[in-house]
């Protein structure tokens, strides 16, 4: 099994390597997009293309594996963090709806985030995380996997959200899989800053361990859905035109000399505090 994922693993990042986007001068990239959800636009890929998460990831640790001691090691870590500054930024990690979700990346990035500075950007954030958090979503009805709060009775960053989350299958981390999904697709935007982007887009899915309702194993596999998702992105022409827009758009506000929207400082000082 082990083998078999390192071979799926590898095959992806070929295919993130050699299914760079090709011309996209002809493409016409759309100006509204409809809502599938309120709030949540639809992806780029059509329901039927987006990776199988059943097919692609293993069951999920059972009790009394190895597997599952380090998930249960994890959150007893990440429950040491609640009422910090980690656990704020977990708290605002939450929270997908834009444009506040645009923010996540700022200072990973060093621009802002926004419709009016970065139109491309927030769209190609907005669509993605669409993609990859359905990706999914079939082993996250399959598996129905019982969240961390359920099982330890400690509190989440989000209590208006625990009735729902109840009903929401943990594995594979949705909220993992879009902010790895942004991690990728921002370091193609500023390969220069790729360190501190893909150092954030890890922070991102370690904030569902903080808010304490994702296991360490439904984080690492939502960013392997995160990847599988970028790399089906590249082979879709309207995804590539945008990716490219949006870079122009990086460059721009780059040289124009935009600040992040969010405090960097405050920020540094929350990530600081890491899981070990």
């Amino acid at each position: 099994m082990v083998f078999k994922r390192i071979k799926i693993l590898l095959v992806l990042m070929g295919i993130l390597i050699i299914t760079a986007c090709a011309s996209v001068d002809t493409i016409k990239i759309p100006t509204e997009v409809p809502e599938i959800y309120p709030g949540l636009l639809a992806g780029y890929l059509e329901i039927e293309t987006l990776p199988n998460s059943l097919e692609l990831i293993p069951p999920p640790p059972e009790k009394g594996s190895a597997a599952m001691a380090m998930d249960e090691e994890v959150s007893r870590k990440a429950l040491k963090l609640r009422d910090t500054s980690r656990w704020n930024l977990a708290i605002d990690d939450a929270n997908l709806h834009f444009p506040e979700a645009a923010g996540a990346f700022s200072c990973a990035l060093g621009i802002p985030i926004n419709e009016k500075d970065t139109p491309h950007l927030y769209m190609i954030l907005r669509r993605s995380a669409g993609d990859a958090g359905l990706s999914t979503y079939q082993a996250k009805t399959h598996y129905q996997r019982k969240r961390p709060f359920m099982e330890n009775n400690a509190p989440v960053c989000t209590p208006e959200d625990e009735e729902k989350l109840r009903k929401d299958g943990s594995y594979p981390s949705g909220h993992t899989a879009l902010g790895w999904a942004w991690a990728l697709i921002l370091t193609e935007i500023a390969p220069e800053r790729a360190d501190a982007i893909l150092a954030r887009g890890r922070a991102f899915g370690e904030s569902r361990n903080i808010c304490n309702v994702h296991w360490h194993s439904d984080v690492a596999e939502g960013r392997f859905m995160g990847a599988a998702t970028v790399a089906r992105l590249h082979a879709d022409p309207v995804f590539c035109a945008e990716l490219e827009a949006a870079k122009s758009e990086y460059k721009a506000a780059v040289d124009n000399g935009l600040m992040p929207s969010r405090d960097c400082d405050e920020e540094a000082d929350a990530l600081s505090a890491l899981l070990q």
